[in-house]
């Protein structure tokens, strides 16, 4: 009769340690995976960030689906908030700027919705209840990062100089490594995924490259990088989370 109980114990203390590690990544997302430093500085005593937080530490949510619904909750509210960036932004600008941001998002959601269908196939991969928590957190922050895009943007329109416009990444030797990285870790996910979810990475990979395109323009040589560096994360965290159980 005590194998059931240290075998519940001993789950108790995996989803424990699933959490810690949970909130530990979220706190340092809120700092680093934010496009721009000035802008995860001010992200991080976000509302949204602190609310999230404070839900991740109820008992009452402490459960695997509890956690994931926390950060759902904060999806959600990046969500409404991105959108209201966007809608302030666009009547702010003239036509044609108010076209290319409009192309801008259409491209996001593109891109993630296709990048939705490669993060399941990536989990599909896995078990264990700590990687349905860092699926929730990798489709929380692309939407977190362009919520603080668009909001930085909305409130600096018009007001950017032209000579901090984007080069072409071979001008950029920041640009170059990002890149550089960021076709590694493709290549490494590549390799772990099994062989029929790859046409998948491939599809997700080319609606981010009309995205990252459709946006950089409109951007500045900073968020440049930043688009790629948060991109290199993600297919970093792919790769980490594929075939692990």
């Amino acid at each position: 009769m005590t194998k059931p109980a240290l075998r519940s114990g001993s789950q108790r203390r995996a989803r424990e340690g699933a959490r810690a590690m949970l909130c530990a990544l979220v706190s340092a997302c809120a700092l680093t995976c934010a496009p721009g430093a000035a802008h995860a500085e001010v992200a991080a005593a976000d509302p949204i960030d602190a609310s999230m937080r404070t839900c991740l530490a109820r008992a009452d949510m402490s459960s695997t689906l509890g956690q994931v619904q926390c950060m759902d909750t904060a999806r959600l509210a990046w969500q409404t908030s991105m959108d209201q960036s966007l809608q302030k932004l666009l009547t702010s600008l003239p036509d044609a700027q108010r076209n290319k941001w409009e192309e801008s998002q259409k491209r996001w959601k593109a891109w993630r919705e296709a990048d939705g269908k490669l993060l399941a196939a990536v989990l599909a991969t896995t078990s264990g209840t700590s990687y349905q928590l860092a699926g929730a957190d990798m489709q929380l922050q692309p939407v977190r990062d362009r919520a603080l895009v668009l909001r930085a943007t909305a409130a600096n329109a018009g007001k950017q100089d032209p000579k901090t416009r984007p080069r072409a990444c071979s001008f950029d030797a920041q640009c170059e490594h990002a890149m550089f990285d960021l076709n590694r870790y493709y290549r490494r996910l590549h390799a772990k995924l099994p062989a029929h979810s790859r046409a998948m990475l491939a599809r997700a990979q080319r609606a981010w490259t009309a995205y990252r395109d459709a946006t950089v323009p409109l951007m500045d040589a900073r968020s440049q990088v930043d688009i790629i560096g948060a991109r290199v994360a993600m297919l970093k965290r792919m790769g980490d989370t594929a075939g692990n159980d």
